[in-house]
């Protein structure tokens, strides 16, 4: 059987370090973007480069026919999708709740967790085997904001460490109800990582100040991600692991 893999939020960071991994493991490669497009297809085009195969799909996660429309396009397009890595993401400024709007908790969770919701929903309709599929692999991405409250210290990013909570019950409640069906979930739990995300946060200087707290004494780098995302891809016996990718702390 062919390995087709869909990656939210492909086109950067995380996302791209473990589309290009992917492809190295013999996967197709949807790479999905909301905006950027010429990000996306930077991506495919070192993946082809390389002999593989990948395509860019345009959908906004949080919206659920741009996410039904996309896996339509995958299944036209590469075939019977059999790994989805729920990756795509945002975080806001540092905030602490008694000033948080409204809109700004709803706009993350639309994002963080219905958005995967959904995208699970349709990866488990295309993989379940008692829906004539063959099985298949979810990998979520969650982070050590999960089990941190949010940010350090106060006024961080409890909005964003709740709806990776919300990944982590995703992750343990789906494995359950989808590992007689032939689908194994799991979640990577990233920590500091050098990505732009900080910067979209209000933090773009924690790439450089991290380090200090970290036992390994580095912050990690989106390819320590994408290969904790290829194992558990791959990993045939593994199904509800949190694999925590922060360094040691």
């Amino acid at each position: 059987m062919d390995k087709v893999m869909l990656v939210t939020g492909g086109s950067r960071g995380i996302g791209a370090a473990t589309s290009l991994m992917a492809a190295k493991y013999g996967y197709a490669v949807a790479v999905n973007y909301r905006r950027d497009k010429e990000a996306a297809d930077k991506v495919v085009a070192a993946i082809e480069a390389d002999g593989g195969k990948a395509i860019a799909v345009a959908a906004d996660v949080s919206v659920e026919d741009e996410v039904v429309a996309m896996f339509k396009t995958v299944d036209e397009t590469l075939g019977r999708l059999t790994c989805l890595v729920n990756n795509a993401g945002i975080v806001d400024q540092p905030c602490p709740v008694a000033e948080m709007s409204a809109a700004r908790v709803s706009r993350m969770m639309a994002v963080n967790v219905v958005g995967p919701f959904v995208a699970a929903r349709e990866a488990v309709r295309r993989m379940s085997t008692e829906r004539g599929g063959a099985g298949g692999s979810i990998v979520n991405i969650s982070s050590a904001a999960s089990h941190a409250g949010g940010g350090a210290g106060a006024g961080t990013y409890i909005d964003y460490g709740a709806s990776k909570g919300a990944i982590d019950t995703l992750t343990e409640g789906l494995t359950r109800e989808v590992a007689g069906e032939g689908i194994r979930v799991n979640a990577v739990r990233p920590g500091v990582i050098d990505t732009s995300i900080h910067a979209s946060g209000g933090q773009p200087d924690k790439p450089q100040e991290a380090p200090a707290g970290i036992p390994l004494g580095r912050i990690g780098t989106p390819e320590d991600i994408a290969e904790a995302v290829l194992y558990l891809a791959e990993a045939e016996f593994t199904t509800g692991a949190f694999l925590d990718v922060d360094g040691g702390v």
